[in-house]
C-alpha cells in the first residue's frame, strides 16, 4: 500500500525539561481514515501542527507524497485545528468565496449543498450561528476540498451528540477516497466505529499504531475499552 504520510526521527521540545514528541518514526497509507489517539498532553497537536508547517520539528523528518513539509503541501492537507479560526463577523457566502479564492481544490457548490442540508442560510453572519453549526460549518469547509490529507483535530470535542453524528457522516460521505483522514480526538468511543487505524499517543512517544480490526480481534474489546486499559484512565 502506497505511502501518504512518512514521518522520521521527529522530536519537538519546547524546553530542555519537556519533549512534545519524542523521535517517532511511522508510515501512514492513502485512503484510511486513521484515529490519532492519546490523552491530554500526549503531543496530538503538536505532531499536528508540524505537520501541517505551523511548528518545524528540532530532528528529524515529514514527508507527505513525497515532498517535505512545507508551502508545496499546503495544497495538499485540509486542516481543521481544535479552536475557531474564522472571523465571525462576516457571513457565511464571504467565507465560501475566500476559500474558493484560496484553495484551488475548494468544491464551492459541494459546501453550499452541504449547507442547504442542514438550513444554514448562507447570507447570515457567522457569529449569529449556535456553537453547534459554527462547527458544522468549519468542518464543511474543511471537506469540500479535494485534499490528499484531511487533518481534523478534535472534530467533535464540546458538541452535542446529534452534532457528533453529523460530522462523523460528513467526515465519511465527503473526502476524497483517495485520500486519508487523520482524526486526533480523545472521545474515542464516539468516533471508533468510523476508523481503520489508530495510533495511539503518550507523552509524546508512540505506543502502539495497528488496525482497529485487528485490536478488536488480538485484544477481544472494542478500540475505546483498550486505550483505557493500556493507559489505565
Amino acid at each position: 500500500m502506497e505511502d501518504l504520510i512518512v514521518i522520521e526521527g521527529l522530536s519537538k521540545s519546547y524546553d530542555s525539561r519537556f519533549n512534545a514528541i519524542n523521535n517517532i518514526s511511522i508510515r501512514l497509507p492513502k485512503g484510511k481514515i486513521i484515529g490519532l489517539l492519546g490523552p491530554n498532553g500526549s503531543g496530538k497537536t503538536t505532531l499536528i501542527k508540524m505537520l501541517n508547517g505551523l511548528l518545524q520539528p528540532d530532528t528529524g523528518t515529514i514527508e507527505v507524497n513525497g515532498v517535505p513539509v512545507g508551502v508545496e503541501t499546503k495544497s495538499m492537507i485540509s486542516y481543521l485545528p481544535d479552536r475557531t479560526y474564522l472571523n465571525e463577523a462576516q457571513k457565511i457566502k464571504d467565507v465560501l468565496e475566500m476559500f474558493r479564492d484560496f484553495y484551488k481544490d475548494f468544491q464551492i457548490d459541494r459546501a453550499r449543498m452541504l449547507l442547504t442540508k442542514l438550513g444554514i442560510d448562507e447570507n447570515v453572519r457567522m457569529k449569529t450561528l449556535s456553537k453547534g453549526n459554527k462547527e458544522k460549518v468549519q468542518l464543511i469547509l474543511v471537506m469540500s476540498r479535494d485534499a490528499d490529507l484531511y487533518v481534523l483535530d478534535e472534530p467533535i470535542a464540546g458538541v452535542d451528540p446529534a452534532a457528533r453524528d453529523y460530522i462523523l457522516r460528513t467526515i465519511i460521505e465527503n473526502h476524497n477516497p483517495n485520500a486519508s483522514v487523520l482524526i486526533s480526538t480523545h472521545l474515542i468511543r464516539d468516533v471508533e466505529e468510523v476508523l481503520d487505524e489508530v495510533i495511539f499517543m503518550h507523552s509524546g512517544q508512540l505506543v502502539l499504531y495497528t488496525t482497529a480490526e485487528n485490536v478488536r480481534q488480538k485484544h477481544n474489546k472494542s478500540v475505546d475499552e483498550y486505550f483505557r486499559e493500556v493507559f489505565a484512565c
